[in-house]
């Protein structure tokens, strides 16, 4: 039966190359010293350019098996958001400019109207006027530092 070398990745075939088993029990093989030499120094074989690992990180030797893969075209879908469902989005749309600005101008007198009623309500309620003894920061009044 073939076995695939732990470090490169190559294929180590019956009776051949080195077996290491690690204290957890772990088995490793290897195809050759080399490869066995390199997995004791803990090196890394995916920045080693020969092993499979690096081979298929980098994309290398497979240009014939897979041709270019084609990508799907994004098709746009019109979804409602949130306080607008489709149609009203859509009627926005073919609104023409003039109905747009028509409504947009009676909004801001509704708005300056409503300002207005606001602001006579507020204006009738006049303040008495406070009694003026000496001006007391809200700190001093709290009284923190206890008079130093």
């Amino acid at each position: 039966m073939v076995e695939i070398d732990a470090f490169s990745g190559f294929r180590v075939y019956p009776s051949k190359g080195k077996l290491f088993v690690r204290g957890d029990s772990k088995v490793f093989r290897f195809a050759s010293s080399k490869n066995s030499s390199l997995f004791l120094q803990r090196k890394n074989p995916r920045k080693i350019a020969w092993t499979q690992v690096y081979r298929r990180m980098h994309k290398k030797g497979i240009t014939e098996e897979v041709a270019k893969k084609r990508s799907r075209r994004t098709v746009k879908h019109q979804r409602g958001i949130v306080g607008a469902d489709l149609a009203t989005i859509a009627a926005r749309r073919n609104q023409t400019a003039a109905v747009r600005n028509q409504q947009r101008i009676s909004a801001i007198a509704k708005a300056k109207t409503e300002k207005k009623e606001k602001e006579s309500k507020k204006a009738k309620p006049a303040r008495a006027p406070v009694a003026s003894g000496p001006r007391v920061s809200k700190q001093q009044m709290k009284g923190g530092k206890g008079g130093r």
